[in-house]
């Protein structure tokens, strides 16, 4: 398949995935939802490594990692990321979740000690105050009122424990284990962390059999997921790791545009500015010459 093609169904998946979001929360508790998405994205991972042959036997120091992998960027990442939706709207969330940029960067030279040059200081720099312009309206309409904090702290908590999965997904990835296998594993963890945390929670199991629910759990599981992650996988071996991140970069846009049409997302001049100012940061961290750590989607 064309890259031009993988990274536009990257992109546009990965784009709309925070609106569809929106539908799972209500009667189920995000937990419970979660477990379904990733029961579901596990299944067809499994069944597909079995069908290509990718080898399943790890080691368990592997299994260990990849339970790290697991629990951080497809358990507690995603639980924070669908509590924050019941704050914000889905196009803050995806715009906050770019963020992960910068995160990986403060983290891979903590853990990897990479050097951090003086673009990406720029890049990081130029990223926050585009977050902070594109939310100024929000904040100003919301002084006082801790909902909206809530929502960001919940999100920026989100964005910040992916990329701690990041990072584990980069030593796993870079130890030679089969990606396939790596996700199959990863996900029937962070599937056995989120029914952790709904049994500390005391949450009750229930299930929402209207359409809407439905047909969001299946395109989150099936297409948000699985494929997604297969077709982002595709791009990194057609165009290499650095130009394939550029996705996060569109993903804001996308999820603003349908966040305007069906969330009525007002876009105020700060915000323009501010989205302008953050996408611009992104591209300079994300440009060739500067290296950055994996990344993957939210």
């Amino acid at each position: 398949m064309p890259s031009r093609i993988l990274y536009s169904l990257v992109v546009l998946i990965w784009g709309t995935t925070w609106y569809a979001i929106k539908f799972q929360l209500g009667v189920v508790a995000p937990e419970i939802s979660l477990v379904y998405r990733f029961s579901v994205a596990a299944i067809c991972l499994f069944v597909y490594a079995r069908f290509v042959g990718s080898p399943m036997r790890l080691s368990w120091r592997e299994h260990r990692f990849i339970a790290l992998q697991g629990a951080t960027l497809f358990g507690l990442n995603y639980w924070l990321t669908y509590r924050s939706t019941e704050y914000l709207t889905s196009g803050l969330v995806a715009v906050m979740f770019t963020s992960i940029i910068f995160f990986n960067l403060v983290n891979s030279r903590l853990i990897f000690g990479t050097l951090v040059d003086r673009r990406v200081l720029i890049a990081a720099a130029a990223g926050m105050l585009g977050v902070a312009l594109l939310f100024l309206p929000e904040l100003r309409a919301a002084a006082g009122d801790r909902a909206v904090i809530k929502g960001c702290l919940l999100a920026l908590t989100a964005t910040y424990i992916a990329s701690l999965g990041n990072m584990a997904a980069m030593r796993n990835t870079g130890s030679g284990m089969p990606v396939v296998t790596v996700n199959a594993y990863g996900m029937a963890y962070g599937t056995a962390t989120l029914a952790l945390i709904a049994m500390l929670r005391g949450t009750p199991v229930a299930f929402d059999p209207s359409w809407p629910y439905i047909l969001s759990l299946l395109y989150l599981s099936i297409a948000g997921t699985s494929l997604a992650f297969g077709f982002y996988l595709a791009l990194l071996k057609k165009i290499g790791p650095p130009r394939a991140a550029y996705t996060s970069v569109m993903f804001p846009v996308i999820a603003l545009g349908i966040s305007t049409v069906f969330e009525g997302y007002r876009w105020s001049l700060p915000a323009f500015i501010g989205l302008a100012v953050l996408l611009a940061g992104n591209a300079l961290a994300l440009s060739r010459r500067t290296r950055l750590p994996f990344l993957t989607e939210g």
